[in-house]
Parts: C-alpha cells; structure tokens; sequence
C-alpha cells in the first residue's frame, strides 16, 4: 500500500519539468493562439458576411427583389448569433465531461464542415425553398460550433498579463476581426475583378469558403497544439479556469453578465455597421462599384488594426472603462451624420469607413477586457462565454437586417438612430454598475 501512495522518481521528474514550464509560460506564447484562433474565425464570419451581399439573394432568393432578399440572407445570417449561446451551454458540458481538446477538435470541425457546405450550397434555380434551408441549416452550425470555439485563451491571456499592461493584452483578442477582414474582402475582390458576373456566381464565389475551411485547420491544429499541453492544462487549473456549472454561474452572476453584455454594446453594433452594412447599402443604393468598396474596406480594416492596437496603449494611461465611455461617445456623435456619408460618392464612403473604423478600434480593441474582467476567476471560463455570446446577439446579431430595413424605409439618418442606441446602451452600462466600473478601470 505504501508503495502506491509514493510516486515513481520519473513521475516527480516529470512533475518538477511542468513546474518548470509553467514559469516559462508567458503572455506573448498565449496572445500568439489567441490571434491564429480569433482570425480565423473572423474570416468565416466575414467571407459569410460579403457573400450574404454579393452572393445569397441572387444564387438563394431570385424570386424577390435585391433589398428583399439581402434582407433574408440578413435574417439567415443572425441565425449564427442566436444559435452561439446554445452552443455555447452543449459545448462547456462537453469541456467538463471530455477535456478542451476534445471540445475545440468537435466545435471546430463542426465550424469548418458548415463552412466548407456552404461552398457547395445548390441555388434556388436547382433545388427551390430547400435552397434557404439547408442556407439556414449551415448557418446554424457555425453558430452552435462557435459557440463551442470559446477555448479560454483569452481569460487566461488576461489573467496573466502584467498589471499595468492590462490594456495592451486586453486588445490583442480583437486583432482578429480587421485582420479576417482584410482578408475576406481581399479574396471577394479578387474573384469580382477577375471573373464574369455569371461565373462568380456560378462558382467564384465559392473558393473563399474553401480558404475559410482550410485556415480552420491550421486553426485547430495551432490552438490544440497550446491548449492540450500538460503545461498549459496545469496552467489553466492553476488560474481556476474550468467549466464552471453554468445554472450555477446564472444564478451567481446574472447582473455581471447581463451588464457585461450591454457594456460593448456600443462597439458591436458599430462593428457591422462599418463591415457589413455599409457593403449592402452600397451595393443596394448607388451605382459604385462593389470591388472599389471592397477595397475601401480593406483600408477601413488597416485603420481599424492601428485603432486597436492605440487602444490597448491609450487604455493603460487612462483606464479602460474611461476609454469604453469616451469611445461610445465618439460613437454617439458618429451616429448623427457620419452614415449620410455612404451617399456622398467615393470620398464620402472613404471619410465614413475610415472614421468608423478608427472609432471601432478604440471601442472593440477593449470591449473583451471589459467582458472578462467582470468574474470571479472561478466562474470567468463560463461567465466570459455566456456573455461574449450575449453580447455578440444583442449588440451585433441582427444589427445589419435593422439597419438596412431602417434605411430602406426611412433614410440612413434611421441607421444612425439605431447606432445610437447601442452607445447609449454602453454608456448606461457602464454608468450603473459601479462594480464593473471599479473593475475594469
């Protein structure tokens, strides 16, 4: 019996060697998957995003007019936000019961399948109706596998960052979404420039969901590669970052979370308000060439990467909650003339997306430190994904269907109303819950 209880001295080595390692576990290794993780699944988020523009209402609702059925491939493409928290609660029960290795390789494979189906979607000319479904189908998917993408890399990054770096790490999650744009727009351009009208829509388009599953891959195996590594499993039960019940985290911490999902409120709904948005309206409205828009984009995504790497260096001089309200006012006072602009020809598309994405940078390059920095570090795995998924769906989900039946209907001025709303939202958040002020601050 003795003998049992007495480790093996390659067993003590082995233990004395991960000891080791976890010192030499530093915030710079952890940013690195935090930034493949996040890009890539930016760029699927983004390539859907253009392709519900360029592509859906023509390939799956031809029998509707171009703004009716944009506003369908908007409706499909809220799916993913509503579906995302449902992931999420499967997903962490799979985390708990299987390990985060398992539950990455699973979502991600789900996320890069549904990807990967999408490039082989029928049009409604083949198969009808069951076009849209199995459109709404896909779209599901890569909501729930999101969902079940949350790989904790980002608590831990922020846990581990050093005190009065905090706002420099906090940003480095948020590189992804300019980055994955770039991208996305970059591929779309290429194959509008390229092909015919008729063989973009016959197969062009299709080759960037193609590129969307393969970085998938190169996703999963760099994130797997960190986060399945006895270090880094040690590390992370050394931070107490593991599922914690989600029934339980409800019940503790239902203000933090509901707070915690309106406090970027104001940064998610600019987001698509100068990413997808403005896409669909230009390509609805004017007679601009959807290609010069893209790469339009393309420089709004550069100015949007300078932006969030200025937030994390102006946040630790001036405190990110100061930051967050400062930039959700900025946000207010763009709402009431800035989305005019996108009528205003060439220059004026320039000045919107490149005022927008300087004023999204300084907003979404700190709206993750506000999310996670609202939990206990026992209940932050779980609090921080419930409500990133909240905070995705209120703020961002359906914001590009509002905003084009609001400037359809009622002018770009109504689209700006609605953006107004979301910096309101932040700015009462962050206003009302002193004990998130005082944590983020």
């Amino acid at each position: 019996m003795t003998a049992r209880t007495v480790p093996a001295p390659h067993i003590m080595d082995r233990a004395a060697h991960a000891g080791t390692r976890h010192s030499e576990i530093m915030p710079g290794e952890i940013a690195i998957g935090v930034i493949v993780g996040r890009t890539s699944e930016f760029f699927d988020f983004f390539v859907y995003a253009i392709a519900s523009v360029l592509v859906f209402p023509a390939l799956v609702f031809p029998f509707v007019d171009r703004v009716t059925g944009t506003l369908y491939s908007f409706a499909i493409f809220a799916l993913a936000f509503v579906a995302r928290p449902i992931g999420s609660l499967i997903f962490l029960g799979v985390d708990e019961a299987l390990g985060r290795g398992t539950k990455l390789t699973i979502a991600l494979f789900l996320l890069g399948g549904s990807t990967a189906a999408v490039a082989f979607l029928p049009g409604y000319e083949t198969i009808g109706l069951w076009s849209a479904a199995l459109l709404a189908l896909f779209r599901l998917g890569q909501g729930v596998a999101l969902g079940g993408a949350w790989d904790g890399l980002a608590s831990l990054l922020a846990l581990n960052a050093p005190e009065n770096r905090r706002g420099w790490y906090a940003m480095i999650p948020q590189l992804g979404a300019p980055l994955g744009l770039m991208v996305a727009s970059a591929l779309f351009a290429f194959f509008v420039t390229t092909l015919s009208p008729a063989d973009f829509l016959d197969w062009g388009w299709r080759y960037p969901f193609f590129v969307a599953f393969a970085i998938n891959v190169v996703a999963l195996f760099a994130r797997l590669r960190m986060v399945s590594t006895p270090q880094y499993e040690a590390l992370f039960e050394r931070r107490e970052l593991q599922p914690s019940s989600v029934a339980e985290t409800l019940r503790s911490d239902w203000r933090n979370i509901v707070i915690g999902a309106f406090a970027p409120l104001a940064s998610f709904a600019l987001f698509h308000m100068v990413t997808v948005f403005p896409l669909s309206w230009v390509f609805l409205f004017t007679r601009q060439d959807p290609v010069r828009f893209l790469l339009i984009e393309i420089v709004g995504a550069a100015v949007g990467v300078v932006a969030v790497v200025a937030s994390g260096l102006i946040a630790d001089r001036i405190g990110r909650r100061y930051l967050l309200g400062v930039s959700a006012a900025g946000i207010a006072a763009f709402s009431g003339f800035a989305p005019q602009l996108l009528n205003a020809g060439y220059l004026g598309e320039l000045v919107f997306m490149v005022a927008g994405f300087a004023l999204l940078g300084l907003a979404f390059g700190q709206s993750s430190g506000a999310v996670a920095a609202n939990f206990a570090t026992a209940r932050r795995y779980t609090g921080a994904a419930l409500t990133s998924d909240l905070a995705w769906l209120f703020g961002a989900g359906f914001a590009p269907f509002v905003a084009l039946v609001l400037a359809s209907n009622f002018g770009l001025i109504a689209a700006g109303a609605y953006l107004l709303s979301g910096a309101l939202g932040t700015l009462a958040a962050l206003g009302i819950n002193k004990e998130l002020a005082q944590r983020i601050s």
